[in-house]
């Protein structure tokens, strides 16, 4: 049986803990949900500061919604694909490398986050134009006769937004594959099964939860993606942060864009839900086997 005196000292010990956290509690709850209930209350008022619905009949029933809604989905999951064929090899290359060469190529992956992104998204739209470095070497390769449009559409702003993502995805899968024990990968590998094998029986079901977590950071942040898809999508690219964007600066309508701020409130919370799940389920497989 426990020790009642050890069970009481541990209470104490979380109680402190927690009363020294609570200041930073409340500074970032409030901060945070302040003005998700303003927002929320503006969802449901018309100009003149009446309560209505018509906010969100106005937005749902507007095929312009869809079409953004469909929109930032697609950008949302195919940038996650990308990065989860680009980051899982690139991750797995570092869990196995030497500590000090991962480190240093680390370094270099992590550079494009110290740099606005706003800078980095003109840097791309330098090099993606139609005169561009990529169109100018491809061209002096003989490998397109057109230069290749690569910017101020759908592919312009997915290659952006892959760009930024990138290191956020590799850096939990890295840490999770870099934790996994050497000798349970040794023991597959010396029972028979090959490289392939391994990686996908042992290693991947291991670090399934850096990789549910790469995932849902990659899924969930660019779910909001404003920037990116504004430069290199030239107008025409329009996910739901840009239409709450123009509802206001055009139309100058709080309501609406309020209605699709909390549209998009509520796709994010389905995303968080839905990956939660997949990550416990994923944990609760890798605890049975």
């Amino acid at each position: 049986m426990s020790d009642p005196g050890l069970l009481r000292e541990q209470r104490r010990e979380r109680l402190f803990f927690v009363g020294l956290a609570w200041p930073a509690i409340v500074i970032v709850g409030v901060s945070a949900m302040a003005p998700i209930f303003w927002i929320l209350g503006q969802s449901f008022q018309t100009v003149a500061g009446e309560a209505t619905l018509g906010n969100y009949d106005k937005i749902l029933s507007s095929g312009l919604t869809w079409s953004s809604l469909g929109t930032t989905l697609a950008l949302s999951l195919s940038t996650l694909i990308i990065c989860v064929v680009l980051g899982v090899p690139l991750a797995l290359a570092l869990a196995s490398a030497n500590r000090r060469v991962a480190n240093r190529v680390l370094i270099l992956i992590m550079l494009p986050l110290w740099t606005s992104i706003l800078v980095r998204t003109y840097g791309w739209l330098v090099l993606l134009r139609r005169d561009g470095l990529v169109n100018s070497t491809l061209a002096w390769l003989g490998v397109i006769d057109q230069p290749l449009p690569l910017v101020y559409n759908f592919t312009g702003a997915l290659i952006g937004m892959t760009h930024y993502m990138l290191p956020l995805f590799v850096l939990p899968v890295y840490a999770a594959m870099r934790d996994i024990d050497g000798n349970v990968v040794r023991a597959a590998a010396s029972l028979g099964a090959g490289f392939w094998r391994c990686v996908a029986t042992v290693i991947l079901p291991l670090a399934s939860g850096g990789l549910t977590s790469g995932s849902m950071i990659v899924f969930i942040y660019t779910l909001g993606f404003f920037i990116t898809p504004a430069v290199l999508g030239g107008g025409k690219v329009n996910p739901i942060a840009i239409r709450i964007e123009r509802t206001l600066s055009t139309f100058q309508d709080w309501g609406g864009a309020s209605a699709l701020g909390m549209l998009l409130l509520l796709l994010i919370l389905i995303a968080g839900c839905m990956f939660a799940a997949i990550r416990r389920l994923a944990r609760e497989k890798v605890h049975y086997a």
